[in-house]
């Protein structure tokens, strides 16, 4: 736990300076910057490159994890041997990108018709985002997540802030800025490479029939199986933006995209503690270790919820008071419940802990990937027959609702199967607590300066948080590891 902690700690500090950056980009730069029409194609441009990554990867980033430990030597040759597959994986992905190009126009010409003018820079996205997953997977392997980590969370965003300001300040019109989106995520990837050489682990190597016999057979079996419950995952997150885009408006999706911002800072923790978690629980399974499997289960889940209660709270309660510092708020509040219902959904996952990581690593991996197919699918259908009625909304009521229902089946499978349990007496305190802590609200006072009521209103969260946790007993060893910190 301690190499858990250390690590998920340096990424959590990296992930919320990356916060920092996304909030200012986010919530003032952009919306200040962009109109709204310019803010969607931004945004939908991105997660269009973003969701090709995991078909043009080919399951490679959990392959590797999974296989590593099973490797006493030529491991570079394992990292070679991946980057040059994923590129094959690429090629047959723009092939066929190319290939449907005119029914991908169809999907944006009616709503969204800017979108089409930039399809070009998808691919480039996608080709810079996948390299960059593989190191990333290797770097993990070597529990090494805090550099590639600030990569991906703060150095790809300041660059794209510098990329925005340098709009707002007229040295470069906006086909610029998407042009230049090539670059921010190609430095990106760049960066990692280069912090890969210095730690020495970063070398061509083709040696691959030095490989143990039937390693690569396995390792691409492995990873073929799983590319599509990778896929679907990245389809869960990803396709929201698509589909409003396509059937409402770039304008829906650039409120949509600032909400989902909001909301997605909840779920932090649980990204940044999961990259750590996943080479552990793969070393565990090789060595059939189910009692360490579940007590990391039941330690992360507890840990997890706690703090990201908090952070809900401190979000929910100021959501009036946030908004009032986005530019064009009376524009982009219209978002307010999509933070919410996104934010229910995302306590729901951090409640449910590493279930979809166990499932992974374990021996039953080929009912994640039919069971995360499945509910990309049902996600797609919700959000056909939501989005229409509900609006962005819409949108988010079927992210919620199909975020419950695939941890409440992880759940159960991994009951029944291997009698892995994240709950316990002290999840119930956690969750009392978070009630309370929510509650607050309505005792802060209705103050008209936003600034002055965002901070007696944080301090009441805070103050209620820290008191009903010392009532229940709650949260004793993340208090106590800050108290040895503080001397």
């Amino acid at each position: 736990m301690r190499k858990v902690a250390f690590q998920s700690i340096q990424t959590t500090i990296f992930s919320y300076v990356g916060v920092v950056l996304g909030y200012i980009n986010v919530l003032w730069l952009y919306p200040y910057a962009l109109d709204t029409t310019q803010l969607g194609t931004f945004r939908t441009i991105q997660d269009l490159g973003l969701l090709l990554v995991p078909f043009a990867q080919l399951g490679l980033g959990h392959g590797i994890t999974r296989y590593f430990p099973k490797l006493e030597r030529n491991q570079a040759a394992l990292l070679t041997f991946s980057l040059l597959f994923s590129f094959l994986g690429f090629g047959v992905v723009a092939l066929l990108f190319f290939g449907f190009r005119q029914q991908v126009i169809s999907l944006f010409a009616s709503n969204s018709p800017e979108v089409i003018n930039f399809l070009g820079i998808v691919l480039f996205i996608a080709l810079f985002s996948v390299w960059n997953s593989i190191l990333d997977a290797f770097a993990r392997s070597f529990v090494k997540v805090g550099i590639p980590t600030f990569f991906r969370e703060v150095f790809l965003r300041l660059l794209t802030s510098i990329l925005v300001a340098l709009y707002l300040l007229k040295w470069i019109d906006f086909d610029q800025v998407m042009q230049g989106l090539v670059g921010v995520y190609g430095l990106s990837m760049l960066g990692v490479a280069f912090y890969m050489v210095w730690l020495g682990v970063f070398k061509f190597d083709f040696s691959w029939s030095k490989f143990p016999s039937g390693f690569k057979s396995s390792l691409l079996k492995y990873s073929l199986l799983t590319f599509l419950a990778t896929a679907a995952s990245t389809l869960i997150l990803k396709i929201d933006s698509v589909m409003i885009s396509s059937m409402l408006s770039l304008e829906a999706n650039a409120i949509y995209s600032i909400a989902f911002y909001m909301a997605l800072v909840i779920e932090l923790p649980r990204r940044a503690i999961s990259q750590v978690a996943m080479p552990l629980i793969a070393e565990h399974f090789a060595q059939q270790r189910l009692q360490e499997i579940n007590l990391l289960y039941r330690q992360l889940s507890n840990r997890q919820l706690y703090i990201c209660l908090l952070l809900f709270a401190l979000i929910w309660t100021n959501i009036d008071a946030i908004y009032h510092f986005v530019p064009n708020r009376e524009i982009y509040q219209t978002g307010k419940w999509v933070v919410l219902i996104i934010a229910l959904g995302k306590l729901v996952d951090v409640a449910f802990s590493l279930n979809s990581e166990i499932l992974v690593f374990s021996s039953y991996y080929r009912f994640n990937l039919v069971l995360t197919v499945s509910m990309s699918l049902l996600l797609i259908a919700a959000n056909y027959f939501l989005i229409p009625v509900l609006g962005i909304e819409g949108a988010a009521v079927g992210s919620a609702a199909v975020m419950l229902a695939y941890n409440l089946v992880k759940y159960g499978y991994l009951k029944w199967r291997l009698n892995l349990d994240p709950f316990s007496l002290e999840t119930l305190k956690i969750l009392v607590v978070g009630v309370l802590t929510v509650s607050a609200m309505y005792l802060s006072p209705v103050l008209t300066n936003p600034f002055l009521s965002l901070v007696i209103t944080s301090l009441l969260v805070i103050a209620v948080f820290v008191g009903s946790s010392a009532l229940l007993g709650v949260g004793k060893e993340e208090w106590a590891w800050l108290k040895n910190r503080g001397k």
